[in-house]
């Protein structure tokens, strides 16, 4: 059995959850490790260095030199995620770690890349593709995120040097610009409109409706370009215009529109680019050549005005598509890509899904994952960049062919896909049958897509395409855990080329945790500066050394500034140092299926508390245990004694309930209930209750209580070493530390782990749970808590104890009591508790709390009060509270109150008014108690 996750930022902490568990409830399974090369990511964090270092871009020092230091930059940093990990606990095969640019790795991507090819799947073209100018690179189109404009807005560009127009440099969007082309040999001008005014320069038709009656003279007419003169042909398409918006007349720029592209190919229409690959207009777009797309759509405009062509504008609702990657906004171009056609593997992905081959958990995302795979297009596996795998295709051509580019599709049919550069000889020797002396060969520059490699990750960490023992061993893998976020990224990707490639599902479950925001709900990004290091969390992080490591980055000054804001809003005081397991623990609290995770610090430093108790309760409990010896067989020894009080049973019965409520949480991936449930054990059944219970019993070393106290330390022992086994999936650190500590290690036989890892996890024992003695406890806790209000009710100090009497109903309840009298003893804090006393040897003074219809706690209270004192206390109280009380009641009686005041305040009001008199009454009741009393004892 073989696991596999993914991990970003904060993330690894859920990612470990599910490793440790997996690795406890079943035999230990092979976890490998690894990273991927995030081509477009590390490119670019490595080109700003370089950039702020040096003042160089990569093409200043050259494709081999650039290379050389990202990998001095994957060196130094590139083990960052595994020290996360290594420090969070993760338990994963180490040995077995790799990298998606690893020799082993890479080989697997050049065979799937020549496989998909010889099965007919890859294939290079020119399409019409999403492309960051930021990137210089083309991106698929799950890489691009949307955001909508409901009008007229002003956005920041971070590849323009600003608009002068604009105070902050920003430029306009979501507006319809309306402009006129003037038709050849006439007088007649046709208006059309666009969002997108600098697409104009390679406008190749203007588009009507063969049924318009406006533009039925203009058919097989043109119009002409008022910058470069071109004739534009007017043409007739139904299935783009629609006559009722606007002129009914369309602008087509076929180069740099997905309809329009549409329409170029059904029109047979001239395609012309007018962007360079940074986003700056080319030569098609003289006169503006040069200028940055943007800079170019105002100079535009102002040129149609002196041209007497411009229009207007208005505003527009529009979506503009942005570059996950770099926030740059996108643009359509056309661009030779190398593509593969996915439709066979979507199938049989979404059958997999369908037939319960394969599990997606929460099994809500299913939704998501039929909507993409059944509509899916064929995935544009070629990147721009330099970081990354270098497409194994070569163009061949014979020395002397200098008319044969590869930029022509012409001859798209010299391109050569090989295992390595002597395969690549061979095929082209055979293609363009001559000699290899009079071949050329030139390698393709762009590199795979970083999915490309992250979706083999399941097989190529086991050796594949090789048949190795580890490949045959653990391949296929059982379970996928990573985040919803990457759902169609890498999830998809790696079920449809594992089928592809070897046929079987990579693995059979997926399970999609929730992402970690910031406190505010932000997603954790570099570009706004609130990642946080899982480090910085476990060992501390000063505030001053947040806001230097923001400056040592690589963000704009601009951004800079609005993260220091934001970390010294967040972080006034730094991070205070939390552990590895309390920020595991904290997030485990936080985990709710299909749920982002907004992280606050705070509830994170209050889980180092609990490890704080955990640590405290356990060695205080082992002073209990220090003379105690277990044996291999405790618990069986135990249980079958004979010598277990209620509260022995009690505890057992609850330590099962939580082993059968954690094993459930677990194999239904729900961490969160895990993790109360673990909580609650430790917080209310070992420490407030049974570590209490047995104080008396251990410390009596008399020879009569001899068996008792054995039962007791024998269930302290069973508990506290049971229960932090039920821990440690969940904190592996102090775990392991306390489960050394305890007494008899390495004396219980040649089965004893040296190590809490090796351990088996704790399963339930069904015949070990008592309901009796459950509800039993569950009797006797009400009634210690009944005793613990009167005592606070009547401020009795805690070294005061006091004589109680309890009124209990016959059956269960009374028997409870009276078999647990002790214990109530014992935690209410009683010199003498009395069950079902005579009327005539109860008190006058007393206490009286009713916690249900069966049962009455009453407290002695005779000579244990100042009554005057307390008297004094209620009526200072009293006064405090019925001041604001009256000076609202004025206010709410004044007049003008009910006509000028709003309907949400006067509720407010009221219903202050009412928590003050409620008060007012509570103290009074409890002032003429005390006078009662007083009464009472004087008499």
């Amino acid at each position: 059995m073989s696991l596999l996750f993914a991990t970003r930022h904060l993330n690894p902490l859920l990612l470990a959850y599910t490793n440790f568990t997996h690795c406890h409830l079943h035999p230990p399974p092979t976890i490998p490790s690894g990273t991927d090369h995030a081509g477009i990511a590390t490119q670019s964090v490595v080109e700003k260095m370089i950039m702020k270092q040096t003042n160089q871009t990569r093409h200043d020092l050259g494709r081999d030199t650039f290379i050389s230091k990202v990998w001095e930059w994957k060196a130094e940093y590139g083990s960052r995620i595994t020290t996360q990990l290594r420090r969070l606990g993760s338990s994963v095969d180490w040995g077995r770690e790799r990298f998606t640019m690893d020799d082993m790795c890479s080989k697997a991507v050049i065979e799937a890349f020549n496989r998909f090819h010889e099965a007919g799947l890859l294939y290079r073209a020119e399409r019409l593709g999403n492309w960051s100018c930021a990137l210089k690179s083309a991106i698929s189109d799950i890489e691009v995120d949307y955001i909508d404009l409901e009008g007229r807005t002003f956005l920041e560009v971070k590849t323009h040097k600003g608009n002068p127009n604009d105070a902050k440099g920003r430029y306009e969007f979501g507006v319809l610009t309306s402009f006129a082309y003037p038709v050849e040999d006439s007088e007649e001008k046709l208006i059309v409109a666009t969002t997108r005014l600098e697409t104009m320069l390679g406008d190749t038709a203007v588009a009507i409706h063969p049924e318009d009656a406006r533009y039925k003279h203009l058919h097989g007419k043109f119009v002409i370009h008022p910058f470069n003169g071109r004739r534009i042909p007017i043409v007739c398409d139904a299935e783009l215009v629609d006559m009722t918006f606007g002129t009914g007349a369309v602008k087509i720029t076929p180069a740099h529109d997905p309809n329009d592209y549409e329409c170029g190919k059904r029109h047979n229409l001239e395609f012309i680019t007018i962007l360079t690959p940074d986003g700056a207009i080319n030569h098609n777009g003289a006169p503006f050549e040069g200028m940055m797309r943007y800079d170019a759509r105002i100079a535009v405009e102002e040129a149609l005005k002196e041209k007497g062509l411009y229009v207007g504008k208005e505003p527009n609702k529009m979506r503009l598509g942005l570059c996950s990657r770099s926030g740059d906004i996108l643009e359509p171009m056309i661009t030779p890509q190398w593509y593969v056609n996915c439709d066979g593997m979507a199938k049989r992905a979404t059958d997999a899904v369908r037939n319960g081959e394969l599990k997606i958990i929460p099994n809500e995302h299913e939704k998501t994952w039929f909507q993409w795979l059944d509509n899916i297009r064929d995935w544009c596996v070629s990147r721009q960049l330099w970081w990354g795998h270098q497409i194994p295709a070569y163009f061949a051509t014979k020395k002397g062919e200098e008319e044969i580019l590869k930029t022509d599709m012409s001859n798209n049919d010299r391109w050569v896909v090989a295992r390595s550069e002597e395969d690549a000889y061979e095929k082209a020797e055979k293609l363009l049958g001559c000699p290899r002396d009079e071949i050329t060969l030139e390698r393709d520059e762009d590199v795979l897509d970083t999915w490309f490699s992250s979706g083999l990750f399941p097989f190529s960490v086991m050796g594949w395409p090789d048949n190795t023992d580890d490949f045959k061993a653990f391949y296929p893998t059982s379970l996928l855990e990573t985040g919803l976020d990457i759902l169609f990224f890498w999830v998809a990707r790696m079920v449809m080329m594992g089928l592809q490639l070897t046929d079987v599902l990579p693995f059979h479950t997926v399970y999609l945790h929730a992402m970690v925001r910031d406190k505010d709900g932000r997603k954790m990004s570099k570009s706004l500066g609130n990642v946080i290091d899982p480090l910085e969390v476990i060992d501390g992080c000063t505030l001053q050394t947040l806001l230097e490591k923001l400056d040592a980055g690589n963000l704009p000054p601009k951004e800079v500034a609005r993260a220091k804001k934001d970390q010294e809003a967040d972080f006034p005081d730094g991070i205070p140092e939390c552990g590895s397991d309390a920020l595991r623990f904290g997030l485990l609290a936080y985990t709710v299926q299909g749920r982002d995770v907004n992280l606050d610090m705070k509830r994170v430093v209050g889980y180092r508390l609990f490890c704080n108790k955990l640590w405290n309760a356990t060695r205080f409990a082992l002073q209990f245990v220090s003379d105690f010896q277990p044996t291999a067989n405790i618990l069986e020894e135990l249980m079958s004694s004979g010598k277990m009080a209620i509260r022995d049973k009690f505890m057992i019965s609850r330590l099962m309930a939580c082993c059968e409520t954690v094993n459930d949480c677990f194999s239904n991936y729900k961490f969160g209930d895990a993790q109360m449930a673990a909580y609650s054990y430790w917080m209310n059944d070992v420490c407030d209750v049974f570590l209490e219970l047995i104080k008396p019993v251990v410390y009596d070393k008399s020879d009569e209580n001899t068996e008792n106290r054995w039962a007791a330390q024998a269930t302290l022992w069973v508990a506290i070493e049971t229960g932090l086994r039920i821990l440690h999936p969940m904190m592996p650190f102090v775990t392991e530390e306390l489960w050394q500590r305890l007494p008899g290690r390495g004396t219980l036989g040649d089965s004893e782990p040296q190590t809490i890892m090796l351990a088996h996890y704790p399963q339930c024992n069904a015949n070990f749970r008592n309901l009796e003695a459950e509800e039993s406890m569950e009797i006797t806790m009400k009634i210690v808590r009944a005793c613990r209000s009167l005592r606070q009710q009547y401020n009795i100090a805690n070294k005061v104890l006091t004589h109680f009497f309890v009124k209990v109903a016959s059956g269960s309840p009374e028997a409870a009591a009276s078999t647990q009298t002790d214990d109530i003893k014992t935690l209410g804090r009683a010199s003498v508790v009395d069950i079902n006393p005579d009327e005539d040897s109860l008190t006058k003074s007393v206490g009286i709390v009713v916690v249900d219809e069966s049962t009455t706690v009453l407290m002695d209270i005779k000579g244990l009060v100042d009554y005057s004192a307390e008297i004094k206390k209620l009526e200072k109280q009293l006064s405090k509270t019925t001041a604001p009380m009256e000076q609202l009641e004025a206010k709410m009686a004044a007049p003008g109150y009910e006509d000028n005041v709003s309907e949400e305040v006067k509720a407010t009001n009221i219903e202050r008014l009412d928590g003050l008199k409620k008060k007012a009454a509570d103290i009074q009741e409890a002032i003429a108690n005390f006078k009662n009393l007083a009464e009472l004892e004087s008499s």
